[in-house]
């Protein structure tokens, strides 16, 4: 049960339910068609003004409006929406026959970026980094009150998306390779997001599989076995459910044939049946129109829209007054029942009576003014950006710098770039952020008594003054070199931020370009101790620098907070702790690679395979400045018999000199079953903060299920065998039995 629904009286839940009934039974079914349809506020392909969303409204009474909170939208100033939001819901309220108030969703992937003046957070994959459950409740309740700040009452979000391919484009949006840590984690945001003092509801997506598409390409066909649907795709988005999340966004994508927006047994036995979704089910935009346009599965518009209702889509987002025509038009012929659609338009009557939406659906503009941005959401992107940082590689203990460093040079394009540091889903000019770039925190951390050089060296993928930046570096007492990627959304668009669609980054690179492995290798051979920090959406192959380069910091996309906090890991005052969330590939053709890889035979002795996984860097790494030492892990009892659970621990020591957090990772896999399962998987994690000389003992609660097996036919079963446990150095077993 979601913290919503607890505080939601039985008599206010019949209340609820006799208010829609009434609305139910007064609506035509134009009316009903137009609740399960929206509009949007920008350009995409055609332009739509406010007067057009608002005409929508008052004349045909659609249920969505999109205006602002997305790429297309021209509306971006904090005070405008709000302006803007609060008219749609003067319009909605006052002027269409039945004053039903209408739901304004937002894509607030990482904060509620697409508004100026708001916090925004590093991305998805950054925050996996960090494996801190409460952090991630944070920044979901934060997400949330900004989100409602300005009149939006729905976030497209948590992404539940398991990323098992670095080339896709929306790898940055996920929380990482491990359907155990995916799950965990946007779990956690669904709380958070109840968690805050707001009405303000979540939708999971894209459901059922989307992060493994062929070639990589966004939106391309998952074939993929049921079994694997059902061990890597489909387990966060049964977490979110449990979690009470309120909505599902299908797919774009088909899987193993089936378009997503017209698969009944995805969106009906699947979610519904076997998962016990009462939610409602809304398009990905375009999704619906894509069955006819795209997957060619649908002859007409109007059969794509049979087929999607039948499916089990509730909600058209896109769909305008030709999805409320073509939905009365098949209700009137007999091909969609009245009946079904009054559920649709009953799940969505619910979920904005729910929001409190009927009763007050504006909102206060001094108070929005002084809820975006506030400096304690400040701080909770800031300490994000912190716990996200991951040290790849550390030799010679070169990090951290000395912090009274009198000569310091940074360089490279994400150097001094707000929008690349950011990254995609955010407003995309430098004036429309609020925040420090990396340049910025290092000569703020470092003070005046400090001469920091800023020479940009080379651009994402443009030659630039190689030469400038390597002078300055030959006369530093240290040098930041800031690589990576650009703002980019989906398949590296759009155009007019990234160029021509083959310029880097890409789908067929995962290296560096040129430009920017000319301007390391410059400042490398200065002798100048030397640091790269990445800001990337996704691991990049860097095996020269991996080998030449002795200190290398993951930032991710770390947020507009993030200048800050890497400016305070490179010279100590943040002592990272971050754990790769994805695996580092040497290069394309190694991929994929993956930790929790199925085995294989090596039919000509193990000495003639490569090694199945051999990535540059494994799912799980990341260094201190302190050291950590694990002992003696070992559980409660030496088998675990069906619904019975066991409590594994392990002693951790900080043996350093320096306080630091560590994540401590449980993997397991199993000895033998009766079908092949992966190699090992993360099954549970911790973060825990530690002084010089103190040890803890970190447990972790297991049950039989965490050890179920995944069949051909996608069915989890208990399986008695042998067990392996993992924890950093240390091992052990438990046997699982069958004693019924």
């Amino acid at each position: 049960m979601t913290t919503r629904e607890t505080q939601v009286s039985q008599t206010q839940r019949e209340e609820t339910a006799d208010r829609v009934e009434t609305l139910i039974d007064e609506m035509t079914v134009r009316e009903k068609a137009a609740q399960l349809a929206g509009t949007y506020v920008g350009t995409m392909g055609e332009t739509r003004t406010l007067e057009d969303a608002e005409e929508m409204v008052r004349e045909h009474g659609l249920g969505f409006v999109t205006p602002f909170g997305y790429g297309a939208s021209p509306h971006r100033d904090s005070a405008e929406v709000v302006e803007i939001a609060n008219e749609l819901q003067r319009v909605a309220r006052e002027e269409s026959r039945l004053g039903i108030p209408i739901l304004i969703p937002v894509d607030a992937i990482h904060g509620n970026a697409y508004v100026e003046d708001t916090t925004v957070f590093p991305h998805n994959l950054g925050v996996a980094a960090a494996r801190d459950r409460d952090l991630v409740e944070q920044v979901g309740a934060v997400t949330a009150t900004e989100v409602a700040a300005t009149g939006s009452s729905l976030t497209y979000g948590p992404t539940c998306d398991v990323a098992r391919d670095p080339r896709w484009g929306r790898t940055f949006e996920t929380f990482g390779e491990s359907p155990s840590l995916v799950g965990e984690l946007a779990s956690a945001k669904v709380r958070g997001i109840h968690e805050a003092s707001v009405d303000v509801a979540a939708m999971a997506k894209h459901f059922p599989a989307y992060g493994e598409p062929e070639r990589g390409e966004d939106t391309a066909p998952v074939d993929r076995s049921v079994s694997s649907l059902y061990r890597d795709f489909v387990p966060s988005f049964q977490q979110v459910i449990e979690a009470g999340v309120e909505g599902i966004m299908p797919s774009y994508n088909a899987i193993n044939g089936e378009p997503s927006h017209g698969s009944s047994h995805w969106l009906t036995d699947v979610l519904r049946d076997e998962f016990g979704f009462e939610g409602y089910v809304a398009s990905d935009w375009n999704g619906i129109n894509m069955l006819h346009d795209d997957h060619r599965v649908a002859t007409s518009g109007t059969d794509a829209i049979r087929q999607s209702f039948d499916a089990g889509v509730d909600v058209h987002s896109l769909g305008e007054v030709d999805h409320v025509d073509s939905l009365v038009e098949l209700v009137e012929s007999g091909a969609v029942s009245e009946a079904a659609v009054d559920e649709s338009v009953r799940r969505v009557l619910e979920l904005k009576a729910d929001l409190g939406l009927f009763d007050d659906p504006f909102v206060d503009p001094d108070e929005s003014a002084d809820t975006l941005g506030k400096p304690t959401h400040r701080q909770v992107s800031l300490e994000a950006a912190r716990e996200s940082m991951t040290l790849l590689k550390n030799e010679r203990d070169l990090l951290p710098f000395d912090d009274d460093a009198d000569e310091v040079v940074v360089t490279g394009p994400n150097a001094d770039s707000l929008v690349n540091q950011v990254g995609g889903w955010s407003v995309k000019e430098e004036h429309e952020l609020t925040g420090t770039t990396i340049r910025e925190g290092i000569e703020e951390f470092l003070g005046p008594e400090s001469t920091v050089t800023h020479e940009p060296g080379a651009g994402i993928d443009e030659p630039g003054d190689v030469d400038a930046a390597a002078d300055a570096a030959s006369d530093a007492d240290a040098a930041v070199v800031v690589l990576g990627e650009n703002w980019y959304i989906h398949e590296f668009g759009p155009q007019d931020v990234t160029g021509p669609t083959d310029a880097f980054p890409n789908r067929a690179e995962l290296t560096l370009p040129e430009a920017q492995r000319d301007l390391l290798e410059a400042v490398l051979d200065t002798g100048t101790p030397t640091a790269l920090v990445l800001v990337t959406g996704r691991p990049l192959a860097i095996p020269w620098a991996a080998e030449h380069v002795d200190a290398i910091l993951q930032a991710y996309y770390p947020g507009a907070q993030g200048g800050r906090a890497v400016a305070e890991t490179l010279f100590g005052a943040n002592n990272p702790a971050g754990k790769l969330p994805i695996s580092v590939p040497r290069s394309e053709g190694h991929l994929p690679v993956r930790h929790n890889h199925l085995p294989n035979p090596t039919p000509i002795g193990e000495d003639e395979h490569l090694p199945s996984y051999d990535p540059l860097f494994p799912f799980g790494h990341g260094l201190s400045y302190t050291e950590f030492e694990y002992r003696d892990l070992s559980v409660s009892a030496d088998s675990l018999a069906r619904d019975d659970s066991v409590t594994a621990a392990v002693t951790l020591a900080n043996t350093g000199d320096r306080e630091g957090d560590e994540v401590v990772q449980l993997f397991a896999g199993r000895d033998y079953s009766s079908v092949v399962t992966p190699v090992r998987e993360l099954v549970d994690f911790e973060r825990v903060s530690l002084d010089p000389g103190e040890e803890v003992t970190v447990t972790f609660e297991l049950g039989t299920d965490t050890f179920d097996v995944v069949h051909p036919d996608g069915s989890r079963r208990f399986e008695a065998g042998k067990v392996s446990l993992w924890c950093e150095s240390t091992e052990t077993s438990l046997e699982v039995v069958d004693q019924d």
